[in-house]
């Protein structure tokens, strides 16, 4: 089992940055592939941007040129930069983690991000 605490998130204004944070419990965080998806208010939750155990990375559309995921392996952290905020970017953000060759799936309680001015 595998608990996956997210932090980072907040009120700011349009055009501002946030920088979420989550971190994993266990020892193999790095075989892991890590997400960040968010949902909004009456919508479903959707896809932010992945990275593979190998690095490899993913973003939606909406967000690309925007937002940049990394992970660092030795502090079980991936992370979320969020640059150029805007509105519709106000959600609840969940982080995941998974491993597909395991069948392990898991999330996190989410961390509020508003963007209001």
């Amino acid at each position: 089992q595998v608990q996956l605490a997210e932090s980072g998130g907040g009120l700011v204004q349009p055009g501002g940055s946030l920088r979420l944070s989550c971190a994993a419990s266990g020892s193999r965080f790095s075989i892991y592939d890590m997400g960040w998806y968010r949902q909004a208010p009456g919508k479903e939750r959707e896809l932010v941007a992945t990275i593979t155990s190998y690095g490899s990375t993913n973003y939606a559309d909406s967000v690309k040129g925007r937002f940049t995921i990394s992970r660092e392996n030795a502090k079980n952290t991936v992370y979320l930069q969020m640059n150029s905020l805007k509105l519709e970017d106000t959600a609840v953000y969940y982080c995941n983690s998974k491993d597909d060759n395991a069948g392990e799936d898991y999330w996190g309680q989410g961390t509020q991000v508003t963007v209001s001015s």
